[in-house]
């Protein structure tokens, strides 16, 4: 019977994919990745994202912060108290650029942050429109990967990634830049796969065991040896491997360490 239907009958009768926002992507994108808490401040360009959280009041609570800069600190206090990447919301120009400290202290910190930023319409990048900045840009230095996104359907590949890259390795700050284009469009929103590796991204760098044996030797020659360690023991859970190095015989070790 299916060989005698037109190929508009055909498509007709094929259930249709219901269309989404990209900010309501955005949002389901969150939820899979198991996010709960964001920090923000609401801006004209990133409106529509706002609009969408309304109808996700059971599933993600929002704190509304008095501005940018005490949503990314806040967003690193609960990284650093939860183990989890904080969530942070901004709109663009400034609202983009009151973030940067955070961002900055987070990279230095290696702190796990997920900034979404709103951006002006794609056809207006480049012309100075309204609190246009080009946050891509501005913001290289001070995170560990970041990215602009002009089409709605390239939503879900960019926070993947962007989750995979802020907590693997060294943790620390990504950015996504959402045109308000994209937030906007509607389009067929598929299952939301998390992302496990990046062709260009190597989390677990080479050992290299000739610095490693180099620095050994240092230590051994050392009179009066003193271990300062930080949060990267923590983050690499190596709190154990530190104390039994500690407790070496041969040792008088002193130790100092802070979270």
């Amino acid at each position: 019977m299916d060989a005698l239907l037109t190929k508009s009958e055909k498509k007709e009768a094929s259930p249709t994919q219901e269309k989404i926002s990209g900010s309501q992507a955005l949002l389901e994108c969150l939820i899979a990745e198991n996010v709960d808490t964001i920090f923000g401040y609401p801006g004209g360009a990133i409106m529509p994202v706002y609009d969408a959280l309304y109808d996700y009041a059971d599933k993600l609570s929002h704190i509304l912060v008095r501005h940018e800069q005490g949503a990314i600190h806040a967003a690193q206090g609960f990284a650093r108290v939860s183990g989890r990447p904080g969530i942070v919301f901004a709109t663009s120009g400034p609202g983009a650029t009151n973030l940067i400290t955070g961002l900055a202290d987070a990279l230095i910190d290696s702190t796990p942050l997920v900034c979404i930023t709103g951006q002006v319409f794609a056809h207006l990048l480049g012309t100075d429109a309204f609190q246009e900045i080009d946050v891509v840009n501005t913001t290289i230095p001070v995170t560990k990967w970041n990215v602009q996104v002009t089409e709605a359907k390239d939503i879900a590949d960019a926070v993947a990634k962007a989750f995979h890259i802020a907590t693997t390795g060294r943790p620390g700050p990504v950015l996504i830049d959402i045109t308000k284009n994209a937030q906007n469009e509607l389009f067929e929103f598929a299952e939301y796969k998390k992302c496990t590796s990046v062709r260009t991204y190597r989390p677990k760098p080479t050992l290299q065991v000739t610095e490693v044996e180099a620095a050994a030797e240092l230590i051994n020659k050392a009179k009066k040896p003193y271990i300062l360690a930080g949060q990267g023991i923590l983050l690499s859970n190596a709190s154990e491997e530190l104390l039994a190095f500690q407790k070496k015989p041969e040792y008088l070790l002193r130790v100092r360490c802070w979270d």
